[in-house]
């Protein structure tokens, strides 16, 4: 594997990584209310955008490393729904990291005119890194762990 071609543009980015979403009726029940395992579904799709930001497609680092991050647990508390037509910024932070896992921080917040935002999720999500094809424990490729520095 050649590190280097894992990187793609890596930018700076601040500590705090900000996504925005949508909320569409295919994310709400029947009342317009966000589905609660939404939330995991958002903060999946802004760590994938974060990783991106880093400089790191989830494709290339599977073609080129052979490895993949994959959930190994969750944990979320929720504050306030989320309804049809909001505007959220869902946040991701590395909270703890390791040659082999991570666990990162996230947040969704209500992005309201006129006032401030309004948590309405939280949550912490442990990454393990592992072999795409037998699952087992690896190590995180080298070129993601500098850049999370």
């Amino acid at each position: 594997m050649n590190s280097t071609s894992l990187m793609t543009e890596q930018r700076i980015i601040p500590s705090v990584f900000e996504h925005p979403i949508r909320i569409y009726w295919e994310d709400t029940d029947a009342g317009g209310i966000v589905f609660y395992a939404n939330y995991l579904k958002f903060f999946e799709r802004a760590r994938t955008e974060w990783l991106r930001a880093l400089g790191f497609g989830q494709q290339v680092l599977l073609d080129e490393s052979g490895g993949m991050f994959v959930v190994s647990e969750t944990a979320v508390k929720y504050h306030s729904p989320a309804r049809l037509d909001d505007t959220l910024v869902v946040t991701a932070k590395l909270q703890n990291g390791g040659k082999a896992s991570l666990t990162i921080a996230q947040r969704a917040y209500l992005r309201a005119q006129d006032q401030a935002d309004r948590l309405l999720a939280e949550g912490t999500i442990r990454l393990g890194w592992v072999d795409s094809t037998t699952l087992k424990p690896g190590r995180i490729p080298a070129p993601v762990l500098e850049a999370l520095k």
